[in-house]
């Protein structure tokens, strides 16, 4: 199938949603693809119809945002593709395409073709983790992934969960895990905050920010959750699965302080320190990437949010962390920069740029006060699983490093094959680039997801 279109948004989240229908209402003929059978993407994470949920609002704080642009969505003429998932773009003569690849798992399974005049890239984030002893035992799960259980599934990873990791994300998740019947009895935030206060005016010219932070507060004080900063949790005790976890007090640079861990018992663990953008699809189509404050990398982009690669566009997480409103923000500019040079439709106003600068500024000040100290490996045992798909400890990348003359991330993998299993280095990527001295670098990948052979050899010769 090779169907044309004027604009093909990847990613249905609130990035892609705001692109899609502002787009759409603006003349373009737009394809929305996402991976997922419902729009939403994780922010607006939902449960299934099947499930019989009578106020699925009540596991959000903007549902009627969501609910507005999918009624816009169903009116605007878009064209929704749920379950494509898109594994590459590549330029055609005079249109991009788009691959993905659409149905069940198995023999179901077969290739789909977009074409379009432009592409905008909407593909969001995914969670950064950064291993420690015993975060691979049954009961540890993402942050993200304890709140996704809860919106999607109605279902806890467990009755006493204790949250810890990084970034404001920990608060929207313990207290949405607290409201839902679970015991949190502390999140443990590795940062202290200070990085807020070295930006005041990004604070003051976001009060909805403060407002939501106040939301949440107040929730963990009505439940009765205690807040720890400065700390980490450092390792996880348990035999089939998690029982308690040890929380350490941490220096300016995440380094565990001797003497101070505590063992809280629990039966589970959620944990995630920060985002990480997901950027695969326009690296490998060459899109140029910049480092961000908080030590990953995003898009580097215009004042429109074009991409290096003309006719590539990039809105929400891609170009940075910075939460559902700025996505939304970009969404919307980056749709109108599309159609004023498609079609002649209005230019994008400098109301809309000053938001989305006001918000990006928050999302900076975010990023260097959560971005993870250089100490942190502290934590790690020789015996610690760093790679848990190719089960590759701390110890064999110490001694890849120390002995054996691996003085980069790619010998470390060539030596250990860390990073080289089932999530290609998303889960480990920071961590083995911390152990062997050096930074992550944006990889340029052929598939951005992994594809069947069999979908492969059913594309046309010409693809």
């Amino acid at each position: 199938m090779a169907d044309r279109y004027d604009l093909a948004v990847i990613g249905a989240g609130a990035a892609g949603l705001a692109g899609a229908v502002t787009a759409a209402e603006l003349g373009l003929r737009v394809a929305l693809l996402d991976s997922q059978a419902r729009t939403g993407g994780q922010f607006y994470r939902h449960p299934d119809p099947a499930l019989g949920a009578v106020r699925p609002d009540r596991l959000h704080h903007d549902w009627t945002t969501f609910t507005r642009l999918r009624r816009r969505l169903a009116h605007c003429g878009a064209h929704h593709l749920a379950a494509h998932h898109v594994w590459t773009v590549t330029r055609g003569q005079d249109l991009w395409d788009v691959h993905a690849v659409t149905g069940d798992d198995g023999d179901g399974e077969r290739p789909v073709r977009v074409r379009a005049r432009a592409v905008l890239l909407a593909t969001g984030a995914y969670e950064r983790q950064l291993p420690f002893p015993g975060w691979t035992l049954p009961g540890v799960v993402g942050a993200g992934g304890a709140q996704a259980m809860l919106k999607e599934g109605l279902a806890l990873p467990g009755r006493r969960i204790v949250v810890a990791g990084s970034g404001p994300l920990l608060l929207a998740v313990a207290s949405s895990l607290a409201a839902a019947g679970a015991r949190v009895p502390e999140v443990v935030e590795a940062s202290r905050y200070l990085g807020y206060a070295r930006r005041p005016r990004a604070l003051g010219t976001n009060p909805g920010k403060l407002k939501e932070a106040l939301f949440h507060g107040t929730a963990l004080l009505r439940h009765r959750v205690r807040m720890r900063t400065g700390s980490a949790v450092t390792e996880v005790h348990g035999s089939d699965r998690v029982e308690a976890v040890t929380v350490s007090r941490l220096d300016r640079d995440w380094r565990p302080l001797p003497g101070t861990g505590r063992r809280i018992t629990c039966d589970a663990l959620a944990v995630g320190h920060g985002l990480v953008p997901r950027i695969e699809l326009a690296t490998g189509l060459g899109c140029a990437a910049l480092r961000t404050p908080d030590a990953t990398f995003a898009l580097a982009l215009d004042r429109n949010l074009e991409t290096s690669v003309p006719g590539i566009w990039a809105a929400g997480e891609t170009g940075g962390i910075g939460g559902a409103q700025l996505a939304l923000t970009e969404g919307e500019l980056a749709a109108r920069a599309i159609a004023a040079r498609l079609c002649g439709a209005p230019a994008v106003t400098s109301t809309l740029r000053r938001r989305r600068a006001r918000m990006r500024a928050f999302g900076d000040a975010m990023g260097t006060s959560h971005a993870p100290g250089p100490g942190w490996p502290g934590w790690l045992t020789d015996d610690t699983e760093v790679c848990r798909c190719e089960e590759v400890t701390a110890g064999r990348i110490r001694t890849a490093v120390d002995k054996l003359g691996a003085r980069d991330i790619r010998s470390v993998k060539l030596m250990t094959r860390a990073g080289m299993g089932w999530c290609q280095g998303r889960m480990c990527g920071q961590a083995v680039a911390c152990l062997a001295g050096g930074t992550e670098s944006p990889e340029r990948r052929p598939l951005a997801t992994p594809v069947p052979l069999g979908v492969l050899s059913g594309l046309d010769p010409t693809d």
